[in-house]
């Protein structure tokens, strides 16, 4: 098998222990059901001697079958009552793996998630998943189970003659390993067919989240031939994957049927001897058939093997991921306003290409600054810095006095409050959004925050008030109503630093004047900077720093490079912020 069976084994133990009480209920049911399997036929042995007068005696042709037939009743009762419990168990252990992988990938630095699209990600926490289902609920206990049924099996076979036990167990023997060996060649087929899996839905959701552009750029028929080629990629792997299948089903029916014909031929022969008799030579077949069943099942175990085992390779490959940004030792940043100091910083995405060089400042705490420069200056950048998703290639960035490598990536973003042109919310109240779903914080919290960055007003308009429904994505309120309860969320968490990339920007007159006023309570009592592209926003600011290239060509005091002409600031405000940041 490509995959160490101990990998298995860890997956098992992490994800079924806590569900130990039902995986040994299961495990009983499928004792019985062994049992009851294995006793069932001699009723009908018994029954088709004493219905050809080779025996006589004992319980009556009647009893006999309805004893058959209430021990054949048992079994699928029992039956149903594992698929079920195993369907339990398998739904519990999946919904616990999905949960720990969605939390260990939002625990990966950002570089990670610019490197995947959501559709990739979706399929790599759910698809794969989905594919262990079987894994966790019966695969492993209902191999063992089968096994243990076909040993039973054999084992009555060469009670009743020793011929008839070494026939069938050499046959048992070689359709397991030729099942064994279908299935070590399609383990990779597998792997292959998920990771186009994921490619093509990857694929499949980023055009779909882009469907406007698309159109608008005229860009369709370059989008049609991309998803032409992963559709193509897709189809190909999924039909070596479903080829490997058909290998294994059409390898099954051809040695089902070779067993069968052997268990008539073996008891024929024995019958002609006068070893055994009419009820026994059924016997015989029966416990062929019988024995048909459970390696007819160990085969559909397999095949689920072969798509656990490359979900399984694919699961525990995202888990190895190791974010790039380590928790430091716990040095935890002082409160109240913090300073802000980047100490020769340089940084850069690929190997070569430095967005941030060389760059100095300092901001003292409780000050407010302007960011500024032309798109790609690294402005955006800087302010990742600043909440950790990224560490610097050299220097250091200090909050309080505090080298953020010697802080809890969860100390920092506690204490730095971010708010971007675009908000996500999601599905869920206004009371939900606003708390990410926490219990922890009362409603009368709420109202006063809302009510001291002056949005009482705004909640009192909406038709339930904190309990009024929002759409995933923020479908029913306005780009300005979002600018504001992301601003509520930061003035929750009560930060010493606040990042705000232009919130007012994209707002008509009335709603940005609320939002503008919202940001003055906002930074009161905190340092701040603002990534700034309008006059409006800088005239707040203490102090501006000026980005190009990813060098700081220009810092100080706003008031001061406002009144020299020399400034590029000054320039800036000259020519219009806007038409020259843009």
């Amino acid at each position: 098998m490509n995959i160490p069976v101990r990998r298995y084994l860890r997956l098992l133990v992490r994800y079924l222990r806590p569900q130990w009480t039902q995986m040994a209920w299961l495990a009983l049911l499928l004792v019985l059901s062994i049992g009851l399997q294995l006793v069932n036929p001699q009723f009908l042995r018994r029954f088709l001697d004493t219905a050809a007068g080779e025996v006589s005696g004992g319980p009556s042709l009647v009893v006999l079958a309805l004893l058959f037939i209430g021990l054949a009743f048992a079994v699928q009762v029992v039956t149903v009552l594992a698929r079920y419990l195993g369907e339990v168990v398998s739904w519990r252990a999946t919904n616990e793996l999905r949960a720990d992988l969605a939390d260990h990938c939002l625990r990966l630095d950002l570089g990670f998630h610019k490197s995947r699209t959501p559709g990739e990600m979706v399929e790599r926490i759910d698809g794969d998943v989905t594919a262990l289902s079987q894994f966790f609920s019966q695969l492993f206990i209902g191999v063992l189970a089968n096994l243990v049924l076909m040993v039973g099996i054999l084992l009555l076979l060469f009670r009743e003659d020793w011929r008839a036990g070494v026939a069938m167990t050499c046959f048992a023997g070689f359709t397991l390993w030729l099942l064994w060996r279908i299935q070590a060649l399609s383990v990779p087929v597998w792997a292959r067919q998920r990771q186009a899996s994921a490619e093509f839905y990857g694929y499949l959701g980023e055009v779909l989240s882009g469907t406007e552009a698309i159109r608008a750029s005229g860009a369709r028929s370059h989008a049609l031939h991309r998803f032409l080629l992963h559709v193509q990629n897709f189809y190909r792997h999924n039909l070596a994957a479903s080829l490997m299948f058909w290998l294994m089903w059409g390898s099954s029916i051809i040695t089902f049927a070779l067993g069968a014909a052997l268990s008539l031929g073996v008891g024929a022969w024995l019958y002609s001897r006068g070893a055994v008799t009419v009820g026994t030579v059924y016997l015989l077949f029966h416990y062929t058939e019988l024995l048909r069943r459970p390696m007819e099942q160990v085969r559909t175990h397999l095949q689920e093997l072969q798509r656990a085992g490359a979900a399984v390779d694919r699961v525990e490959e995202l888990f190895a991921l190791r974010t790039r940004v380590q928790d430091g030792p716990g040095q935890p940043l002082p409160p109240g306003p913090l300073s802000v100091e980047l100490d020769g910083v340089s940084f850069a995405y690929e190997p070569g290409a430095p967005v941030l060089k060389d760059i100095d400042f300092r901001l003292q705490p409780g000050e407010v600054m302007g960011l500024l420069g032309r798109t790609g200056s690294g402005k955006s950048t800087l302010a990742r810095l600043l909440l950790r998703f990224y560490d610097p290639d050299e220097g250091a960035v200090r909050l309080g006095g505090v080298d953020l490598r010697e802080a809890t990536v969860a100390g920092i973003r506690s204490r730095v409050g971010f708010v971007t042109q675009d908000v996500q919310l999601f599905a869920g109240t206004v009371r939900d959004n606003l708390t990410f779903f926490s219990r922890d914080i009362s409603d009368e919290q709420l109202l006063a925050v809302l009510e001291q960055l002056g949005l009482g007003p705004w909640l009192q308009s909406l038709p339930q008030g904190l309990d009024t429904p929002l759409e995933s994505g923020g479908g029913g309120l306005s780009a300005g109503e979002a600018q504001l309860l992301a601003m509520a969320r930061v003035f929750l968490a009560n930060p010493g630093l606040v990042i705000l990339d232009e919130a007012s920007s994209r707002l008509d007159p009335a709603t940005e004047s609320l939002v503008e006023r919202a940001v003055d309570r906002l930074l009161e009592g905190r340092t701040g900077i603002i990534i700034a592209h309008r006059l409006a926003t800088v005239e707040r600011a203490d102090t501006i720093l000026i980005l190009e290239d990813g060098r700081v060509v220009e810092q100080g005091g706003r008031a001061a490079l406002a009144a020299d002409p020399g400034s590029r600031f000054f320039r800036l405000m000259r020519a219009g912020l806007e038409e020259v940041l843009v």
